[in-house]
């Protein structure tokens, strides 16, 4: 049993570096197309502008998954069964997913503007799914802390292990 948490502790630090490579990876597209953007009309350089964040919005959300199944999967080797450590596994996943969504939302949104007005449903569509995804992330919380107060030790648990991320 002791080699199956090894492996798995092993195969999610190896994920988290993957995450990493894409997210270095998407940020030196992010700069090229930046960067192909100088020197273009206006309309097409913020075209290029737009794309870019789009680029690094994903990039960061790549970053944050690796730091996430750093932090929880190996510095932690959190096991999600407490209402505590669901609740916050989650919540660091779900801020990840909100910012993301939210950002994408807002350039597809210029996107939209700028190139097709009839796609402005559609990215307008993802900002509703992202606020859905939040008011249900609250509804979540909420419903959860009544659990987490059935558990107080779970909680104390959860904190002592914050300190092994402070070494």
């Amino acid at each position: 049993m002791k080699f199956l948490q090894g492996f798995f502790g092993f195969a999610h630090g190896v994920m988290a570096l993957l995450f990493i490579g894409l997210s270095v990876f998407l940020t030196v597209l992010a700069v090229q197309t930046g960067l192909a953007g100088i020197g273009l009309e206006a309309s097409e350089s913020a075209d290029q502008a737009i794309e870019a964040i789009g680029l690094l919005a994903i990039a960061v959300v790549s970053l944050q998954i690796a730091q996430t199944i750093n932090e929880e999967e190996v510095v932690r080797d959190a096991h999600i069964s407490a209402p505590t450590r669901v609740r916050r596994y989650l919540s660091r996943f779900m801020v990840v997913v909100v910012v993301a969504l939210s950002i994408e939302g807002l350039v597809g949104i210029f996107k939209a503007l700028h190139e097709e007005p009839e796609l402005l449903p559609h990215a307008a569509s993802v900002l509703v799914a992202a606020g859905l995804l939040m008011a249900g992330w609250g509804i979540f919380v909420r419903f959860n802390k009544e659990a987490e107060l059935l558990e107080p030790e779970a909680m104390e648990e959860a904190k002592s292990e914050d300190v092994k991320l402070e070494e």
